[in-house]
């Protein structure tokens, strides 16, 4: 049995998230669906991290074992034949029979687009987060900075499955105009808790508005009701994850 690794992009607007669930319409299930069409057998299909609702990809890894005879660079023309549009396989390649698109993920990155506007946009409809006031980017950059490292991140994280320790290592947390006069939140951590991302995001935006002032003593107190709120999951991207074993 081969073991293959795929990466994939995804606008996540019509999906419940990347991980299969009974009766819901997810990423996962829909690609799972298409391999299986084109590759005649049953696949267990392995992604780098659950995604929430809602939340978009520029890159995701994931991987399956097969056997079959096509051509692992033919593998994403003949499977995106079967997907829909807003789903597509960019590359493919062979990887070590314990490779595990989660388990052997050493980070990711995450980015939230905002664009500042006192009306929607209908060309960033579900694509990023409308925000009606000014940005004082430097103060948010500040406190950014104060989240970077190693540190307990109880504040900033819904609760939800149970994990064996809160404590990540966010390694950078950058924000920037982009080329198209939005502005894109960079996080990038060993891991991410549940709704943690989409909480430094909401957290970044009350720094902004003078509702949080103090970011060491908000880490300190663990308490998830001094964050910020979970901004909506329309704006959120994955857009890296890091392997120490590379091909795809």
């Amino acid at each position: 049995m081969q073991n293959i690794a795929l990466r994939l992009s995804f606008n996540g607007t019509r999906y419940h998230g990347w991980q299969i669930q009974k009766n819901t319409h997810t990423v996962c299930g829909t690609v799972t669906v298409a391999l299986e069409k084109t590759l005649g057998h049953p696949v267990i299909l392995h992604g780098c991290g659950r995604t929430d609702a809602g939340v978009h990809a520029k890159t995701y890894l994931s991987n399956f074992k097969s056997d079959t005879r096509i051509p692992v660079d033919r593998l994403p023309y003949a499977v995106n034949s079967r997907l829909p549009p807003d789903i597509a396989i960019t590359s493919a390649a062979l990887v070590s029979d314990e490779f595990n698109a989660i388990s052997c993920c050493t980070g990711k990155e995450y980015t939230y687009y905002l664009y500042q506007s006192a009306h929607d946009d209908p060309f960033l409809y579900q694509r990023a987060l409308r925000y009606p006031y000014p940005l004082n980017v430097p103060k948010m950059q500040e406190a950014a900075k104060i989240f970077t490292g190693k540190h307990d991140f109880s504040c900033v994280r819904t609760q939800g499955s149970p994990v064996k320790s809160t404590v990540r290592t966010l390694f950078e947390f950058e924000i920037s105009r982009t080329e198209n006069s939005m502005t894109a939140f960079r996080m990038r951590a060993d891991g991410f808790l549940y709704n943690m991302a989409r909480t430094l995001m909401g957290t970044m935006l009350y720094v902004n508005e003078g509702k949080i002032n103090d970011i060491a003593a908000l880490i300190a107190s663990g308490e998830r009701s001094r964050a910020g709120p979970v901004v909506p999951a329309y704006g959120l991207y994955m857009t890296a994850a890091d392997y120490n074993e590379l091909g795809v």
